[in-house]
């Protein structure tokens, strides 16, 4: 399966990210990890329609200081509606991980209880400004 690899993360956020991939679940909610093209340790994906991962992405455009969050296992997502499901991008922390979620698994936010850990375990929290 095709996916569009992060271009230049930086340091710390290709860091973060590569640790992040050693720690990804080989089943998200019931669904089966599944190889990427090309393979990447800044791509995942998971089920037949895929869920995708991708770490290192740029900031979202959406993200305002207004914006409205949600907050899985203490990770901060900014959700944002598209065509045929959301795509979720993590907040306040080192990388940007996007994650794509097709309407199928409904409630598309589920996906994220299992991908909370190991975020919050790889990707550390932005610091704060000197």
């Amino acid at each position: 399966m095709r996916v569009d690899v992060p271009a230049s993360p930086g340091t710390a956020a290709t860091a973060a990210c590569t640790a992040l991939a050693a720690e990804l679940p080989t089943t998200l909610n019931g669904l089966e990890a599944r190889p990427t093209d090309p393979s990447s340790a800044l791509v995942a994906a998971w089920g037949k329609d895929p869920v995708v991962l991708r770490c290192g992405v740029p900031e979202p455009a959406a993200l305002q200081p207004t914006s409205e969050l949600i907050t899985v296992n203490g990770v901060d997502w900014l959700p944002e509606q598209l065509t045929k499901g959301y795509r979720f991008t993590t907040t306040g922390r080192v990388a940007y991980v996007e994650v794509t979620v097709p309407q199928a698994y409904r409630p598309e936010v589920n996906l994220l209880v299992d991908l909370a850990a190991p975020v919050k375990a790889t990707v550390p929290p932005t610091p704060p400004p000197a």
